[in-house]
């Protein structure tokens, strides 16, 4: 792939995220932009829909540095609500319809927002609860979609300065899902979004001619900025899934002719549970059209990796971010697929440094916690100044909180999470590595690691492990202890192994570690 020259790339994006469905609106006014299931959606009608929408939230009193909640799950709706907040300088904040009423309430609470309006499509039963629990109004978008619901005037709200400057004005708040159950706000601003929509959709190799799949949540930053944006930057048709499931992949693969597929590791296992193995143990192949298939969100195992490639026919990309890095930090490249769990290479314009806790760069090929610094950082948390404070470090670098180390060639590879940190008689754990060894069992769909306080009153902690079982597959926990023994260090290995039907898990797919602790304290 040729060298993407970051400073034009940057020279080159538009002031505001809206502008993207502007943009294609006049070079290819009929090209198809959206399929929400039903009918396509040319970039001129999503451009229309967004000027009306736009119209309509200034008639609703939504104002520039207003906070603009939009509760739903991946529909036309959403796309257009974020593109005509952008347009009138307003904050969207995407919700997932899915999240309990505590998590909603939270949310609303902590960012002040102006209105809510709820995406109540017949899909999503539990937008339209939440809509209804607070006195919402049923409403027609202005342009032909599904119905939606419109929540009432927050009054005391107070708008946040706007900036004429994209490095400043905030696009979008996204709440982190978290484990201390404190809603924490992630501002991202203009430039943050559209240079990860660049660099993303370039990195892809995204032409107008592309049909991306999009079932990973707007509500997220990976499926709002890399699948949403980036797929609309380069002129492709997304085809929007509210929900992932096995069979309606497969349906999109047939029948749709997707050429471009980004999920996260649990949908993969999903997939390859539902079409099961030959007699050679190996998963058939589907037939498709896709020519690049990525994964990012949580660990890739290499068992899996591997899998999925046989089944799709292409190299399974992998790759790293955090909503902090709006949010791609790396990714292994189109031309340059990796047969290793590398998360690649930083993306062009981001720098990443591997450090010790003094902040001093290590060695290559050593541990270290990761930083990173480039236009794809945050502004901030929301309301929180001691928080943001506390993740900066001079230079304008961010402390990701994870570990990871730097091969010669440049290559990333994530050790784990910092926080996660397992302290087992003076030794160090980090669940990722009994993770990957578990996940590489053919009885195991996913795993998840975490500590449990050994009671000994000297800061010990037990390894405690989660695991979802392949219903086609027989296996008992002393079988997956043995398996383990021959494979990992004795204090590695855990104390205990809990099998559970199905992980706890975000909307995203991403285990909830939080739930899983407070499991297995008990």
């Amino acid at each position: 792939m040729n060298q993407i020259d970051v400073e034009q790339v940057l020279a080159s994006l538009p002031d505001r995220i809206s502008g993207i469905a502007r943009r294609w609106s006049t070079r290819a006014p009929d090209a198809p932009a959206l399929h929400d299931g039903r009918r396509h959606w040319s970039y001129a009608q999503l451009a229309e829909a967004v000027d009306h929408t736009a119209a309509l939230l200034r008639r609703l009193d939504v104002r520039a540095g207003d906070r603009l909640m939009v509760v739903g799950e991946n529909c036309v709706a959403q796309v257009v609500l974020t593109f005509a907040a952008a347009d009138i300088d307003a904050w969207i904040v995407h919700v997932n319809g899915r999240l309990s009423a505590r998590e909603v309430d939270q949310i609303l609470d902590h960012s002040g927002a102006r209105r809510v309006i709820y995406t109540s499509m017949p899909a999503s039963p539990e937008t339209t609860a939440h809509g209804q629990r607070h006195g919402a109004e049923p409403a027609q978008p202005p342009f032909d979609a599904c119905e939606w619901m419109v929540g009432a005037l927050n009054a005391g709200s107070a708008p946040e300065p706007a900036h004429a400057s994209p490095e400043r004005q905030v696009a979008a708040l996204i709440y982190t899902t978290g484990t201390t159950g404190h809603p924490k706000g992630v501002m991202l601003t203009h430039r943050n979004l559209l240079f990860i929509a660049a660099i993303s959709s370039t990195l892809r190799g995204l032409t107008p001619h592309d049909r991306a799949y999009g079932v990973l949540p707007i509500t997220h930053v990976y499926g709002l900025a890399s699948v949403m944006l980036g797929t609309l930057y380069a002129g492709a048709c997304l085809y929007l899934c509210p929900r992932f499931t096995p069979d309606a992949l497969i349906k999109a693969i047939r029948h749709h002719r997707l050429t471009i597929l980004q999920g996260v590791p649990a949908m993969y296992a999903r997939l390859l549970e539902k079409l099961g193995t030959g007699d050679d143990g190996q998963p058939p192949r589907l037939k498709n059209r896709l020519r690049f298939a990525y994964a990012g969100g949580s660990p890739l195992a290499p068992t899996l990796k591997t899998q999925v490639e046989r089944l799709l026919g292409v190299p399974l990309h992998n790759g790293y971010g955090m909503t902090e890095t709006s949010p791609t930090v790396s990714q292994t490249r189109l031309d340059q697929p990796r047969g290793d769990a590398s998360v690649g290479m930083a993306i062009p314009g981001v720098e990443v440094r591997v450090v010790d806790v003094a902040g001093a760069d290590v060695a290559t090929g050593m541990d270290g916690e990761l930083w990173v610094r480039g236009p794809n950082i945050m502004l901030g948390y929301y309301r929180e100044p001691e928080m943001t404070a506390a993740a900066m470090r001079p230079g304008g670098w961010i402390n990701t909180g994870d570990m990871a180390r730097r091969d010669a060639d440049g290559a990333l590879f994530i050790v784990g999470r910092t926080k996660e940190l397992i302290i087992r008689s003076g030794f160090n754990v980090y669940p990722l590595e009994v993770e990957t060894v578990l996940n590489a069992h053919p009885a195991v769909t996913q795993a998840a690691v975490v500590g449990r306080d050994a009671g000994d009153g000297n800061g010990n902690e037990e390894v405690v492990a989660f695991v979802e079982l392949d219903p086609r597959h027989r296996v008992s926990t002393e079988e997956l202890q043995q398996y383990l023994a021959g494979r990992l260090s004795p204090y590695k290995i855990p104390s205990e192994i809990i099998t559970m039907q199905t992980l706890p898990a975000a909307t995203t797919g991403k285990i909830l570690k939080g739930q899983l602790r407070q499991l297995a304290q008990k």
